[in-house]
């Protein structure tokens, strides 16, 4: 059963306060709460380790699957594993992330590896949200590790964001595409306080015609600190494309380190990164318009992530 706190995390990670329809796998503290399958997606519970393994057949068309994790319990530590085997000409989105609520003294943490095979011509949107909340001074720490591959004509599409409540955070996500396949990653992220976020992707393009366009935008206040690493390789002819924009504040810190790596006289591969403050202009087009300058400075960042 999930109580109050259950459910908030659960719409602030999903979207929704209740059990979605389809195919879900709900696991608070350490346990699954509730997993529904259907027709086309299965999810089976792992025997060797902790985690799931989630079996889409080919050919599925607008099918979704959720997959949130919650926790609730101050101290507890969990690390899953989460397979995902996408059937060729499937066309299904995957919404996951993770809720963090701690009110007491103990980090609580939530790591997590999810492998992503993607067959011959499929598509797949997945959406992973990071929320921490609580008044306790108990840490909320998230690692989560992705592994993508990518078989030919496969697409997926990866949206991250982590905008609230997450102490301490380290993304990798690493992928390898073959022949016509295409990888867009958007990641968002804001950090405040004395938080710390570090995301690494690689990306190896194997594929002819292997195509990636990996996009960050943060926001650091406070004494945060950030860091951003991509890695594009490009081993045979493709297109790729690597892009960190930040805005700074306060006492807060950003390095961005893009690397671009041509191994083919075919690659095609572009960098860029800006960081920066928020233009005094714009502060003071908005204050001109009513705004407090923190209501113009929220504005401005909130059309900055979108």
């Amino acid at each position: 059963m999930m109580n109050a706190i259950h459910k908030n995390l659960l719409k602030e990670v999903i979207g929704f306060h209740e059990i979605p329809i389809g195919a879900y796998n709900i696991r608070t503290n350490g346990k699954s709460v509730g997993r529904n399958t259907t027709e086309n997606i299965d999810i089976v519970i792992k025997t060797d380790k902790p985690g799931i393994d989630i079996i889409i057949k080919p050919n599925t068309k607008n099918e979704s699957v959720h997959i949130p994790v919650l926790l609730s319990e101050s101290g507890f530590k969990e690390m899953i594993y989460n397979d995902f085997y996408v059937g060729e000409n499937s066309d299904v989105t995957i919404i996951a992330g993770c809720g963090i609520h701690n009110g007491g003294s103990g980090a609580s943490e939530h790591s997590g590896i999810h492998s992503f095979f993607i067959g011959k011509n499929a598509k797949v949107k997945y959406v992973e949200k990071h929320y921490g909340t609580g008044d306790g001074n108990g840490e909320r720490i998230m690692n989560p590790t992705t592994i993508i591959k990518i078989d030919n004509g496969g697409y997926m599409e990866m949206d991250t964001v982590q905008i609230e409540g997450v102490n301490s955070t380290k993304r990798v996500t690493k992928a390898t595409l073959k022949d016509s396949s295409t990888l867009v990653i958007q990641e968002k992220i804001m950090t405040h306080g004395k938080q710390t976020a570090e995301t690494e992707f690689e990306v190896n393009l194997d594929g002819v015609n292997s195509s990636t366009n990996v996009i960050s935008r943060s926001v650091a206040k406070d004494n945060s600190h950030q860091l951003f690493l991509s890695k594009i390789n490009g081993n045979n002819k493709c297109a790729g494309h690597t892009e960190c924009d930040a805005i700074i504040m306060d006492n807060a810190s950003v390095r961005a380190i893009p690397e671009i790596a041509a191994n083919c006289i075919d690659a095609s591969l572009i960098h860029e990164a800006a960081i920066g403050k928020i233009c005094g202009e714009q502060l003071i087009k908005l204050m001109t318009l009513g705004l407090t300058e923190a209501e113009a400075e929220e504005q401005i960042i909130n059309g900055f992530l979108k």
